[in-house]
């Protein structure tokens, strides 16, 4: 069994079927984790959680997704009428616009309660619920799987979910040693130099992996398969990419990789 993991979506649909495409999974046998952000941002979002709730329908026991930062303030601003979710910088007026057919303004204290009331409306019930039954962390043989950090290199179970979808702990990013951890949410250019070298747009530290490999348009969606360390890659302009890690790997990885061969079959005739 492979696992595919992929970085931060943000409603970048044409992107993620290219990677959805290119990727030698198998989907009876292999697993497919996204890291959660799968809104806001880009020019299809309402098209990007269709897509992804038909693969989690197509295949519920190979298709999981994680809970992202901008899903929960998403379900804040929909369940209690928080309006981070509407600052400027997180991208949700794509996501407004594209559900409800209008602009996101907000003019007066009256409008976050129209904005709320409209947006709610708009919204397929079915994509609300999706993004409530999203877990905050996900563990297989090869890795743990979370939205943006651990705490001081605790479990994901023994990590508060406000530091699974909001941290960017740069003792975490620079001297995580623990089981290996692929995370999103902090785009890698934005991570520590060392990590960044020679890694093809994202993020290795010992035993940390940064996948989100940024929001511009020269990014690409980058998806990383494990055990092998392949890296694939849609760029928005329409060309692909395909990378072997193997140059420089930390130690980590390899005794994750040296377990699996491990415990492979014999295959001698």
């Amino acid at each position: 069994m492979k696992t595919f993991v992929i970085g931060d979506v943000h409603g970048r649909r044409a992107q993620l079927n290219q990677i959805i495409e290119m990727i030698p999974r198998d989907p009876e046998r292999d697993m497919l984790v996204l890291l959660g952000d799968l809104i806001d941002r880009g020019d299809d979002v309402p098209g990007t959680v269709a897509d992804i709730v038909r693969l989690h329908e197509q295949h519920p026991t190979r298709v999981l997704s994680l809970r992202g930062n901008h899903e929960q303030m998403l379900l804040d601003f929909v369940d209690e009428g928080a309006t981070l979710w509407l600052h400027a910088a997180v991208g949700s007026e794509c996501t407004f616009q594209q559900y409800t057919g209008k602009p996101l303004r907000v003019r007066s204290e009256q409008d976050f309660a129209t904005l709320r009331a409209e947006f709610t409306a708009a919204i397929p019930p079915a994509h609300v619920e999706f993004f409530r039954s999203l877990p905050l962390f996900y563990e297989d043989d090869y890795a743990l799987y979370v939205h943006a950090g651990l705490r001081e290199g605790a479990h994901p179970r023994d990590t508060p979910a406000q530091h699974l979808l909001w941290s960017r702990d740069g003792n975490f990013f620079r001297n995580y040693t623990g089981k290996p951890c692929v995370f999103g949410h902090t785009p890698a250019p934005l991570l520590p130099l060392r990590g960044r070298l020679g890694r093809h747009g994202i993020y290795i530290s010992h035993s940390a992996i940064g996948i989100d490999s940024g929001y511009i348009h020269t990014s690409p969606l980058s998806c990383l398969q494990l055990p092998e360390c392949m890296l694939y890659q849609a760029f928005a302009d329409g060309h692909t990419a395909t990378h072997h890690l193997t140059s420089f790997m930390p130690e980590p990885l390899r005794a994750m990789q040296r377990k699996v061969a491990a415990h492979q079959p014999a295959t001698g005739v």
